[in-house]
């Protein structure tokens, strides 16, 4: 069960760093897009993913703790879920965003009943970025 749209949107209003985990360098991947959305709408992102570089300008870190993140939005497919969770929580950050079709359920309740809140199988750009009034160009 996801929080409600008035706690996700008071989530997103006090965000200013989002880690995004397996993000693409690739502009045409879901990922890229996103995250590009996410800049536009003023956050800062924080690629997490190995092998080093930047991705949309940004540095890439190899680790959750490293990323100095308040939100991970997560781009990995469900078997990769426990793991970012432990993750998440070991780095102190309170809130963690599924993406479309990334479900785990046990990692979810793990995650919760460590306090971190839990959004799953939602997009951030559709429906999370709608509920802060934040214009974001469809084509981003």
């Amino acid at each position: 069960m996801n929080p409600s749209k008035r706690d996700i949107e008071n989530l997103l209003r006090r965000v200013q760093t989002i880690a995004v985990v397996g993000l693409s360098p690739d502009p045409e991947r879901p990922s890229y897009k996103v995250a590009a959305a996410l800049q536009k709408a003023g956050f800062r992102i924080v690629p997490v993913r190995p092998g080093g570089g930047a991705i949309l300008g940004e540095p890439v870190v190899a680790t959750l703790a490293e990323s100095g993140a308040d939100l991970v939005d997560v781009f990995r497919a469900p078997e990769h879920v426990p793991a970012i969770v432990e993750e998440t929580i070991a780095a102190g950050i309170g809130a963690i965003w599924l993406q479309d079709g990334v479900i785990h359920e046990a990692a979810a309740q793990r995650a919760r009943e460590a306090s971190v809140m839990v959004v799953m199988d939602q997009c951030i750009k559709r429906d999370g970025l709608p509920l802060i009034d934040f214009k974001v160009l469809q084509d981003v």
